[in-house]
């Protein structure tokens, strides 16, 4: 017969699972944010900074390569966490899972 809920809960594996889900959400977040509000801020505050041209005669400006940067970014740190949750979060529910029967 399975645990209860309460059970679950207050099991040491569980609780280690879920602190680590935490961990990696909250950094990964905090990252995330960092690196978008900065770029708004950047807008906000340096603009001229933004429009400086990358070449003397071309159109393209410092903001366009750090812009693709700010989505590239968001897109490896997604990736990180999926990698993350694959290698490490999967192994840790399928381990709790066969510790409850489910």
């Amino acid at each position: 017969m399975g645990k209860s809920k309460l059970d679950i809960l207050n099991d040491k594996d569980f609780r280690e699972m879920a602190g680590r889900k935490n961990s990696i959400s909250i950094i990964l977040t905090i990252l995330e944010l960092i690196i978008y509000f900065g770029f708004v801020f950047l807008i906000a505050f340096d603009k001229p900074f933004l429009a400086t041209k990358l070449s003397a005669g071309g159109a393209t400006t410092i903001g366009i390569p750090i812009g693709v940067g700010v989505i590239l970014l968001s897109w490896i740190l997604t990736g990180i966490y999926i990698r993350w949750a694959n290698n490490k979060y999967d192994v840790m529910v399928e381990k709790i899972k066969e510790k409850i029967g489910g």
